[in-house]
């Protein structure tokens, strides 16, 4: 089924055939072959229509007041940029991000001699509404604007619903909704709070109107994730990250020569799991393992790991990301100790412990003191540690003699992020997990219990984990 959109009579939209329905965050929300989308801004179900347009006498006629439907054309040094007011949006994606191009409170709008041509031309791309193209030596390259997506519809914070890929649009009678002039079929922003001026287009009244979805909640404390903006603002991070900075820079240019086509949106779903996202990267590439063997070898010098440091933090500022001290805080505490990680593991000499968790990192995440984690570059375990001392088989086996002990220093420190291995009630109150971790080899990270010691693990839950 061809993914179609059709505009009802003062209703709902009727989406069909669209496999990727997405919150602002990047996440899926579960889709359906054939489903209605509110578009009056009411509904109780949002982004799904519950029939409350019925009830308020929603209209979906244009305003005759709306901005008119006028392109104007703004020609620079080497790019000319073709804009058309009547559609835009508001999202401020241009105004934000390119501020010596895109102007939102002076005349002309458009200085396109202000920036490179390749910034503009991201920006261009970037616009939600389709409003903006660019045109080289008075040919509009329209074809290099609309790159091939998939299908996806984005339901936006506070605004509409974003749509790439170039989903049909219809009227309640099947015919195509007539477009402004130059705007692009390819991605198009729909009105979802009901007050558009340009319907069933957006027209940023959403703004005005004070619309408000998701509801806010004052009990809700974002992840680090949420306050980032999602996977959609990690993703426009990285992409700024490999296509503007790496290819000019002579430390960096050489280690990325040869990465995929993808790494970018890899290394976004990595931190957006890391940050306390869904498990987008363990799900599709096979978490921590899979990150530590693509720097395996690499030999990465400390040169180069400070230059992607300073040159990701300041793509994270060119991208919009937060710039609130929290943010930064935790976001550069990151970037230096996961780097830092990184180098670490690329060397010759380097034995990478095995089967470790994937970093989680929130608003309050210390990694610990030196010592706290097993270092890919320390001296092999020395075997003279002495052996627990196990319980015999009618023993009741307890805390401080039996369980405490199969727990090492360096499994102590290695874990202390979590929870602590020689308090009682911490491994009371984690046992289940941490046995799950003990049985699918990914605690302790230098090799796996013999079955006898997990065993005693065992019996000591199965006992009501006496102390």
């Amino acid at each position: 089924m061809k993914p179609a959109i059709q505009v009802t009579e003062d209703g709902p939209y009727l989406v069909t055939g669209v496999e990727d329905l997405r919150t602002w965050l990047g996440e899926p929300i579960p889709t359906q072959p054939e489903m209605k989308l509110c578009r009056c801004g009411q509904s109780q179900t949002k982004p799904f229509c519950d029939g409350t347009h019925a009830t308020i006498g929603f209209s979906g006629a244009k305003d005759p007041n709306r901005v008119p439907d006028r392109r104007d054309t703004y020609a620079g040094l080497q790019v000319t940029v073709l804009d058309n007011r009547g559609i835009c949006q508001h999202s401020g994606f241009c105004t934000d991000r390119l501020a010596t191009v895109f102007h939102a409170d002076s005349e002309p709008f458009v200085t396109p001699s202000g920036g490179r041509m390749d910034e503009i031309i991201r920006a261009v791309r970037d616009c939600p509404s389709g409003a903006l193209s660019f045109a080289i030596d008075g040919m509009e390259a329209r074809e290099h604007v609309d790159l091939p997506r998939r299908p996806e519809i984005e339901v936006s914070k506070d605004g509409p619903y974003r749509i790439t890929g170039g989903i049909l649009l219809t009227d309640g009678q099947g015919n195509d909704v007539p477009r402004a002039e130059g705007a692009s079929r390819e991605h198009y922003a729909l009105c979802r709070c009901g007050a558009s001026q340009n319907k069933p287009f957006c027209s940023g009244m959403h703004y005005y109107v004070e619309f408000r979805d998701p509801v806010p909640d004052a009990d809700h404390e974002p992840t680090v994730f949420e306050w980032a903006g999602g996977l959609p603002a990690l993703t426009r991070m990285t992409r700024l990250f490999y296509e503007k900075h790496v290819p000019d820079d002579p430390l960096l240019a050489p280690v990325f020569a040869q990465m995929s086509v993808d790494h970018p949106e890899r290394v976004a779903k990595w931190l957006a799991e890391v940050f306390g996202g869904p498990r987008y990267y363990s799900t599709r590439y096979g978490g921590y393992n899979r990150m530590v063997g693509e720097h395996i070898g690499k030999g990465l010098t400390e040169a180069q790991r400070a230059r992607w440091a300073s040159l990701m933090c300041k793509a994270a500022q060119e991208a919009g990301l937060p710039n609130d001290a929290e943010f930064q805080s935790v976001f550069h505490s990151y970037i230096e100790w996961g780097s830092r990680l990184a180098v670490e593991n690329s060397q010759a000499n380097a034995h990478p412990p095995a089967n470790m968790p994937m970093p989680s990192w929130g608003w309050d995440t210390a990694v610990g003191p030196p010592g706290s984690r097993v270092s890919a570059l320390a001296a092999p375990a020395e075997a003279d540690e002495p052996a627990p001392s196990l319980p015999g088989p009618d023993e009741a086996p307890g805390f401080a003699a039996h369980i405490k002990p199969l727990f090492r220093a360096r499994d102590r420190r290695s874990m202390r992020f979590a929870f602590d291995l020689w308090s009682y009630d911490d491994v009371r109150e984690h046992a289940d997990a941490i046995l799950g971790r003990i049985r699918n080899g990914s605690m302790p990270c230098d090799g796996a219990w013999p079955a006898e010691r997990i065993a005693v693990l065992e019996r000591w839950i199965e006992a009501s984990c006496p102390e």
